[in-house]
């Protein structure tokens, strides 16, 4: 999977309903600076935990179609990706 492709997980491209989580690239990309801390000397242990900062919602409108569901218009207009 294309690294681009992380955003959204498979399972929604697939058909499933909506998704809610971490962005990963976000993820990723502050975990290059612990990285860089553990290469210059830093233990890990002493290096804090992080918690994601960043989340998405995605929400496939086919499958909620398929579902007899109405998909609250506020749902949608906070939603990052609605996938037709």
């Amino acid at each position: 999977m294309p690294f681009a492709d992380c955003r959204i997980p498979s399972f929604v491209k697939e058909g499933g309903l909506l998704t809610y989580g971490a962005n990963f690239p976000d993820i990723f990309g502050r975990a290059a600076s612990y990285v860089d801390r553990i290469l210059r000397g830093a233990n890990p242990g002493d290096l804090p935990v992080q918690t994601p900062t960043k989340y998405e919602l995605a929400v496939i409108l086919k499958t909620a179609k398929a579902l007899g569901l109405v998909v609250p218009r506020e749902l949608l207009y906070r939603a990052d990706e609605v996938i037709e």
